[in-house]
């Protein structure tokens, strides 16, 4: 592990030292100074050697959360609901245009549990259980926003905003 990504965790560790829920602080700090936006092995074994925390129990955390991720994201991300409100409300058909206007390296067709990324590693597409925005459906995230009632045409201006940010 490079000595400068030691120091950023132990920076980390630091800053939250004695905070209750301390752990899930580091966490999120480590994912979010990642530029990829996920916790790489190296860096949970480091932090759990730092803070005398077993593996499992950090591992235990970060699948317990779904914010949390350990493989790579790209660029941006949007995660879209597969709750009942939301999939009676189209969110279906939000996930279908995506991933036929979109190019995934390692799109193998399921819905549940989705996590697929594009060649370009621009765009992440993710489903989750639930938002809890049940009232608001369809509900999708993208790059930490919710947007609620989210039809074709809204996904359509979303998505316009995420290409123009990458040039």
């Amino acid at each position: 592990m490079e000595d400068r990504l030691k120091k950023e965790i132990d920076g980390i560790i630091e800053k939250h030292e004695g905070n209750h829920g301390a752990l899930l602080g580091m966490l999120e700090d480590i994912q979010k100074n990642n530029p990829h936006n996920y916790l790489p092995e190296e860096s949970l074994l480091y932090l759990a050697e730092k803070t005398k925390t077993p593996p499992s129990r950090i591992y235990g955390i970060i699948t317990f959360y779904s914010f949390f991720s350990l493989v790579p994201e790209g660029r941006h991300c949007i995660s879209i609901c597969r709750g009942t409100a939301c999939h009676t409300k189209g969110s279906k058909k939000l996930l279908d245009y995506i991933r036929e206007n979109y190019r995934f390296e390692n799109d193998t067709g399921g819905d549940a549990k989705l996590f697929i990324t594009t060649e370009d590693r621009n765009l992440t597409l993710k489903t989750v259980a639930c938002f809890g925005q049940c009232a608001m459906a369809p509900v999708i995230e993208v790059d930490g926003k919710i947007y609620g009632g989210v039809n074709i045409n809204m996904l359509k201006d979303i998505l316009k905003q995420i290409e123009g940010k990458q040039k």
